[in-house]
């Protein structure tokens, strides 16, 4: 087990490949469809500290205040990264991102992102959102909440030990590409 924590340099996130699992700990910042639109098209800075060398989380969290006004996150669980393809490998390059977490992989625009910036891809387990959520000790601010809404807002949070396994690498590797292709090649045999 590798244990990272924000920020991470470059040569750290290039000595990752696919299948290292990582315990994340640090600051990251969650973003989804309209944080990525909004990263794109007007290029914002009021998240590009947060981002430097961090990580986004492709997550929509449910939260509550506690009983002295504080948010906490009740679920984290990560959503489908495939839909931030469109903007992934540019969000990466512009806000000097070292890694996305996710679930599902993402396709070849990113993949080229990650090797040409110097950023991994992690993946996060599906449907244990109670217990990712247990890695968030503190939410430091929300960026848009009102904008937005909660799932959608940029939420930078400080996590310790969020456990990850890498997926896609900075060396052109991507455990996804190589699922889909055998499992291509088992159904077009079984087909046959």
């Amino acid at each position: 087990m590798i244990k990272l924590k924000t920020p991470i340099s470059e040569e750290e996130i290039r000595k990752l490949h696919v299948g290292d699992s990582v315990l994340l700990s640090g600051v990251i910042v969650t973003a989804r469809d309209a944080a990525h639109k909004l990263m794109i098209e007007e290029r914002p800075d009021f998240i590009r500290e947060a981002l430097k060398e961090s990580v986004i989380y492709h997550c929509g969290p449910v939260v509550k205040k506690d009983e002295n006004g504080n948010w906490q996150f009740v679920s984290a669980g990560p959503t489908t990264s495939a839909r931030e393809e469109p903007y992934q490998a540019d969000v990466i390059e512009e806000y000097k991102v070292r890694g996305i977490i996710g679930k599902g992989g993402m396709g070849p625009k990113t993949a080229a992102g990650l090797q040409k910036s110097g950023a991994v891809y992690f993946h996060a387990v599906g449907g244990a959102g109670t217990l990712i959520a247990n890695a968030v000790k503190k939410v430091r601010t929300v960026h848009k909440l009102e904008e937005f809404g909660t799932p959608e807002a940029f939420w930078v949070i400080e996590v310790e030990d969020f456990p990850v396994v890498v997926t896609m690498d900075s060396h052109g590797k991507s455990m996804h590409k190589e699922i889909l292709e055998k499992s291509t090649k088992i159904a077009e045999e079984l087909m046959g």
